[in-house]
C-alpha cells in the first residue's frame, strides 16, 4: 500500500513539469486586449456574432449585457440578435450538438469562458485565442483542408479565412553560429478581403471582446476591490490612531 502512495505522489510531481514542457515551446504572440477600449469591444462582439455564433454557443452570456460595452437594447436587437429572439435571451446556437459532432468530428465548444480556460505556462488565454486565429494554412491532408499552428490537426475549418486570406506552411533552413535548423514559417499564399494589418486588428478586436465575455464583471469586481482596500487601510490608520490615543497614558 505505501509502495503505491508512493508511486501516486511521484507522478503528481511529474504530471506538472510534463505539462510545462510541452507549452514552452509554443511562442504565442501579444494580444493588444484593452477592455476599456469600447470601440474595439463593440467591433469584437459584431465579428463575434457574425462568425463565431454560427456554430460556436455563449451560453452564459447573454446579448443585454452587452450594454457594459456601450450599447442600447435597441442597437445590440437591430445589429446583433438575428435568431428573431430577445435582448435578454442567452447567446445560443442553433446547430444541434450531434450533427456537429458528424460533421466536424466533435461539437464545437461553447466559448463563454474560452479566453480564461486557454490559459497556460505559454501565456494568457487572449494571447493564445490572438495567435491561433492569426496561424490558419493550407493542408490538404486534413478532412477541412485547414491546419493550425499551434493546434495541430484542428478540426475547426478557418471560418475567417475569406478575410484573411490562405496561407501555407513552409520550411526555410536558417543559419547559426556552426548549425543550421529547419524553421516552418507561414506565408500568404492567395490575399484575402482585408490586409494582413486590418486582419490582425479585426483578431484583436474579436478577442479583445472575448476577454471581456469571459469576465464581464472584472472592471467592476476591481473597482469594488479597490475601494474595499481604501476603506481597509483608513480603518487600520483610524486603529493605530486609537492605540496611540489610549496608551499615551500608560507608562
Amino acid at each position: 500500500m505505501m509502495k503505491l502512495i508512493k508511486t501516486i505522489a511521484a507522478l503528481l510531481l511529474v504530471v506538472p513539469a510534463v505539462s510545462f514542457a510541452a507549452d514552452t515551446h509554443v511562442h504565442l504572440d501579444r494580444a493588444p486586449v484593452d477592455p476599456e477600449d469600447r470601440a474595439s469591444l463593440q467591433r469584437g462582439a459584431r465579428t463575434f456574432v457574425n462568425y463565431c455564433l454560427n456554430c460556436h454557443s455563449a451560453n452564459y452570456m447573454r446579448y443585454n449585457r452587452l450594454a457594459d460595452i456601450g450599447l442600447t437594447d435597441q442597437q445590440i436587437r437591430d445589429n446583433l440578435v438575428f435568431t428573431g429572439g430577445k435582448v435578454g435571451d442567452l447567446m445560443k446556437v442553433a446547430m444541434d450538438a450531434l450533427e456537429a459532432k458528424e460533421w466536424f468530428g466533435t461539437a464545437p465548444p461553447d466559448l463563454t469562458v474560452i479566453a480564461r480556460s486557454r490559459s497556460s505556462h505559454a501565456g494568457s488565454g487572449p494571447d493564445w485565442l490572438y495567435t491561433y486565429l492569426r496561424t490558419f494554412y493550407r493542408d490538404n491532408t486534413r478532412p477541412t483542408g485547414w491546419n493550425n499552428v499551434i493546434y495541430p490537426n484542428v478540426a475547426m475549418p478557418h471560418a475567417l479565412w475569406q478575410l484573411q486570406g490562405e496561407q501555407v506552411l513552409k520550411e526555410t533552413q536558417e543559419p547559426g553560429p556552426g548549425y543550421t535548423r529547419t524553421v516552418q514559417k507561414l506565408s500568404l499564399a492567395k490575399p484575402g478581403a482585408m490586409s494582413p494589418q486590418a486582419y490582425d486588428e479585426l483578431v484583436a478586436d474579436l478577442v479583445n471582446y472575448m476577454a471581456y465575455m469571459a469576465e464581464p464583471a472584472r472592471h467592476h469586481r476591481v473597482t469594488i476591490g479597490l475601494y474595499a482596500l481604501l476603506v481597509i487601510f483608513i480603518l487600520i490608520a483610524l486603529s493605530y490612531a486609537l492605540k496611540k490615543a489610549y496608551w499615551k497614558d500608560v507608562h
